[in-house]
């Protein structure tokens, strides 16, 4: 196992130490998946929330008290129906986009975190062989025994 961590050693310390998850993966983004991410934070905010359901309010109330004899969508309230299931057919597949987008983002970040553990477990193996040598050279054991003092 150690001759294994050794030889990833070389190969990793090569690597550079420190990479951001975040602008690998943005390097990478095309106009499209950036508006979907941003469609996709806006619809999933309380603001979108809050202020959506003020404005079906404000439809509803518009539509059976201001205007009661000249309404453009009388009670059964057709034409919000309609455009909140355009809504809800346009806003879903961006939103899952942006999701699947940010679990290739997860893997990525995943990934480089083992390596970074790879590179982090060579290193401490590597150190450790270090010390053991240097135990040897001062006449101690390598295994943690220390030898019987005479007093």
């Amino acid at each position: 196992m150690n001759a294994a961590i050794r030889f990833f050693a070389g190969t990793f310390r090569r690597a550079p130490q420190v990479r951001d998850v975040n602008q690998i993966f943005d390097e990478h983004l095309t106009f499209g998946e950036r508006l979907a991410d941003r469609v996709a934070a806006i619809g999933g905010s309380w603001s979108f929330i809050v202020g959506f359901s003020l404005f079906m309010i404000a439809w509803a109330i518009l539509n059976t008290v201001v205007l009661v004899r000249h309404a453009f969508d009388p009670f059964p309230f057709i034409f919000l129906n309609l455009m909140l299931s355009m809504l809800a057919a346009l806003q879903a597949p961006i939103i899952m986009m942006s999701q699947n987008r940010q679990a290739s983002k997860d893997r990525l970040e995943v990934r480089l975190d083992y390596e970074t553990n790879l590179r982090a477990e060579a290193q401490i193996a590597n150190l450790h062989d270090k010390i053991d040598l240097l135990l040897d050279m001062a006449g101690e054991p390598a295994d943690g025994q220390r030898p019987e003092r005479k007093s």
